[in-house]
């Protein structure tokens, strides 16, 4: 289960550092994209936000992808994220950057605009924006159709954001063109209902992606890393037959192969055609945390009613959790691993995995054989901030690993972003303990007040 060096000494291709074409990250294990609403309502970044990010660093990661960045105060998903917004939020970004870099990893913001999957609407705008007005099928959350300028200014808003991410000395960014947010909206066949340059076939639905990237290259230059996010297979009709499929392997393969030719530096594969959704994150579905959280989102959408009734009607709530496991994959570890091998086959640039990876002899064999170059991790990270220490140390799991129970995504509604599977702990005082060390102060900022760092 090992590679062998130039010198035939036996190494771990987990630790075998990976290169990208002006960026090379110590191993092949990133943290994906989590997060929670650690920072300020206005979009500006907290010490909770940095605390958060130094867990994963210390434990080992070769580079972290941020939580979901905004572009724009109209594209976040609820407040309490920080945003990329405005030049101002440069010197907090320069502040995480710096002390992430302290223990060697890399970080990569994730820029993001949540389009009409927007769980919690601010004070500032009544809906946010997408290439539909029709409302998306689990929680009929809504959208004003974009209009043609408003396209224009959020490509904008895009490069923009790249452009501070370099000034911040970040290590690179990515486009979340996955999970039904903005961009994929526009790439779905089962959402994108436009009749213009932006809709109908799969190049016209990819051209708003191809502008961002575009847009971002002529911003950033070619020495700056770029990757994409995409859904290699939606399933939009997982949960509901009588939805449209959305997008093939075929069609998402054709559109990984446009972006390398625009100048994308990676890929990062993933599915699903919403967030949550039954093969992403694959897993439970807590209804008894869902009925306890889910009342904030009461006003941001056509159906939410009625899904809390469904989560707090018993046998109803079964039902549902029932349909949700049982419309993803049986096995949430790598499931999406058969997707990336046929976007790796069809490019020649790296392309990284997610899907509840936590076992190292499961992520060493899928870059032995080709599957994927990295993985990335979210679920398992949050249970065990220092997974990849482990592995390092010879674990192939941690002692108490991630069950996939998903209380961690569903309880970020209200809560801190943490593990909430109290079955993980000696008792709930050590889960409560745990969740809230991301709000303790005894880690010294490396370059002034971080607080003020964050344009507070």
């Amino acid at each position: 289960m090992t590679a062998t060096d130039v010198e035939g000494t036996a190494t771990d291709g987990i630790f075998e550092p990976l290169r990208f074409r002006h960026l090379t990250v110590k191993n092949r294990v990133f943290r994906s994209s989590v997060g929670g609403r650690l920072d300020y309502y206005d979009g500006s970044g907290s010490d909770a936000r940095i605390n958060w990010e130094l867990k994963f660093a210390r434990g080992g990661v070769g580079a972290i992808i941020s939580s979901f960045c905004p572009v724009t105060i109209r594209g976040r998903i609820v407040p309490g994220f920080a945003t990329i917004d405005r030049d101002e939020r440069i010197p907090f970004w320069r502040e995480l950057a710096d002390r992430v870099h302290e223990h060697g990893c890399k970080f990569i913001l994730q820029l993001s605009h949540s389009g009409r999957q927007q769980d919690i609407i601010g004070i500032e705008y009544n809906r946010s924006l997408s290439p539909t007005s029709k409302p998306e099928s689990i929680h009929g959350l809504r959208a004003d159709r974009m209009t043609i300028a408003q396209i224009k200014e959020t490509v904008r808003a895009f490069a923009d954001g790249a452009r501070r991410a370099r000034a911040a000395g970040l290590d690179g960014v990515e486009t979340h063109s996955a999970h039904g947010y903005l961009i994929s909206q526009f790439l779905s066949s089962a959402i994108n209902d436009r009749k213009d340059e932006y809709g109908g076939s799969l190049e016209n639905r990819a051209r708003f992606l191809l502008e961002i990237v575009e847009a971002i290259r002529a911003e950033v230059g070619p020495d700056f890393l770029l990757q994409a996010k995409i859904s290699a297979t939606e399933n939009n009709n997982a949960l509901f037959p009588w939805e449209k499929k959305g997008n093939t392997l075929e069609e998402s393969i054709q559109v990984c192969r446009w972006l390398e030719q625009a100048g994308v530096d990676a890929l990062h594969v993933s599915a699903g055609s919403s967030f949550p959704h039954p093969h992403i994150p694959a897993g439970d579905f807590p209804v008894a945390d869902a009925s306890r959280v889910y009342g904030g989102m009461l006003s941001s959408g056509a159906y939410t009613l009625r899904n809390l009734l469904i989560f707090r009607t018993p046998g109803l709530n079964q039902l549902w959790r029932r349909w949700w496991r049982r419309s993803g994959p049986e096995h949430p570890e790598g499931a999406i691993l058969s997707d990336a091998r046929a976007i790796k086959d069809a490019v020649d640039i790296p392309v990284l995995c997610t899907g509840g990876f936590q076992t190292a002899s499961v992520i060493r064999s899928a870059i032995e054989r080709g599957d994927c170059d990295g993985v990335t991790i979210a679920r398992p990270l949050v249970a065990n901030n220092d997974l990849v220490n482990l592995f390092a140390q010879g674990h192939d799991r941690a002692p108490r690993p991630c069950t996939y129970c998903n209380r961690c995504l569903v309880n970020v509604i209200m809560h801190p972003i943490g593990c909430y599977e109290e079955r993980r702990y000696e008792t709930r005082e050590e889960m409560v303990r745990q969740i809230l060390s991301v709000f303790d102060r005894d880690v010294p900022p490396t370059n002034g007040d971080s607080r003020r760092a964050g344009g507070g």
